[in-house]
């Protein structure tokens, strides 16, 4: 039996493949910042671009013709958006008169959402598929001087195949809010000490008290300002943080999503009781039983909105909805004296210049190990009542 003849094709924008193409690789397990509708919005709206430090090359391989596998990468010259912080790295080698960039990217673009992979065909060798794009991708990158090839927050199953293609893991930590089957949210509450239990439900109440109601909308029952009125919040808040803002998307981006991906996406907004006045709202993402929160904006500051917009409503919604698992995004330890866990994920990285190379692997080890440490450290702290105050928890977490 022969064996498939495959051609490679590298794209330098999404809209070069078809979303019907792309999506018939996509599956119910693939995150939805891999989807074609996601990746378009982002570099169709400019967000994403080589003017903003995001070079899209999407390695394709076709079968007689038909898509049979991809991978979004990305070149890039910078580290910006990436929520993979190698800036330390990068200082190093260039301190010893080497170069860290241009490196090639792997990655949900501006997005810290554990899962990234390579698609492929139903049926297909995905194993097989995946060592040919990353074949290819290593290739070019020694053909170009490209300095190295990067998979950031790869999918844990997916990337069990990445040390014999002679990848180094890099461990991270992110937190998650896990919903094993609450009835309530009070019956989540009954796991905390009770302190904590009283300081939480005084935070989700505190905006009742104020003549202020929160509501979910679903993305496809929105009108098109919720989307305007995002991004609107969304600078408001990055404008409090520059030059340390994260303002990787623009209004298109949320326009585009308005017309492509209303399916996808919900909306918690906090207003007042009577005046219909929007005060705050936050952006979340769904797919099955997870969702992401993604941005966050308030048009003034008001004790415990925050907490109750960003974190209390969206459990409250999880554990209606049976949505089994909240990933929050990027943000500080404050959330684990709200439930949620410091979990790990990994970077895998492959050098082709010896000297940042070297510099990498005979340092990883350590730092590898202070981020464990520090997730533990983390964990420790969990607020439950019985809790073990050690180690990382159990359950895959």
């Amino acid at each position: 039996m022969s064996k498939p003849k495959y051609s490679l094709e590298i794209l330098q924008s999404i809209t070069d493949v078809s979303a019907e193409s792309w999506n018939s690789l996509v599956t119910p397990e693939t995150i939805p910042f891999l989807e074609w509708e996601w990746l378009a919005a982002l570099e169709e709206s400019g967000s994403i671009s080589p003017e903003t430090g995001w070079h899209p090359l999407h390695f394709c391989i076709l079968e007689g013709g038909r898509l049979t596998a991809a991978a979004p990468f990305y070149l890039k010259t910078g580290s910006d958006g990436e929520y993979v912080y190698d800036y330390f790295w990068a200082e190093a080698v260039q301190s010893l008169g080497r170069k860290w960039y241009p490196k090639l990217v792997g990655a949900p673009a501006v997005t810290p959402a554990e899962g990234y992979r390579f698609l492929h065909a139903p049926g297909a060798d995905g194993e097989a598929l995946s060592a040919l794009i990353l074949g290819s991708a290593e290739r070019i990158c020694r053909k170009n001087g490209v300095v190295s090839l990067n998979l950031l927050f790869a999918d844990p199953a997916w990337s069990r195949a990445l040390p014999r293609l002679g990848y180094t893991p890099w461990e991270h930590s992110h937190y998650v809010w896990e919903n094993p089957g609450y009835a309530n949210f009070e019956d989540y509450l009954a796991l905390f000490s009770k302190n904590q239990r009283k300081n939480i439900r005084k935070e989700y109440r505190h905006h009742g008290e104020q003549d202020i109601a929160i509501r979910i909308i679903n993305g496809e029952d929105a009108e098109e300002e919720s989307f305007r009125r995002m991004f609107e919040l969304f600078t408001i808040t990055n404008d409090k943080f520059y030059p340390w803002d994260a303002r990787w998307v623009n209004e298109d981006f949320f326009l585009r999503l308005e017309k492509t991906y209303r399916r996808g996406v919900a909306f918690v907004e906090a207003s007042r009781n009577g005046s219909g006045e929007v005060l705050a709202m936050a952006f979340l993402v769904r797919k099955g039983d997870k969702i992401w929160g993604r941005y966050w904006g308030a048009y003034e500051e008001i004790r415990d909105l925050h907490f109750a917009v960003c974190y209390y409503a969206p459990m409250d919604w999880c554990i209606q909805q049976g949505i089994r698992i909240f990933d929050p995004g990027a943000g500080s330890p404050h959330k684990i004296r709200r439930g949620f866990r410091a979990v790990s994920n990994r970077s895998w990285h492959k050098f082709f210049d010896p000297l940042p190379e070297r510099l990498f692997k005979d340092n990883i080890d350590g730092i590898n190990q202070y981020e464990k440490e520090k997730r533990q450290a983390l964990n420790a702290e969990l607020p439950f009542k019985g809790h073990p105050k050690s180690g990382d928890l159990p359950g895959g977490l």
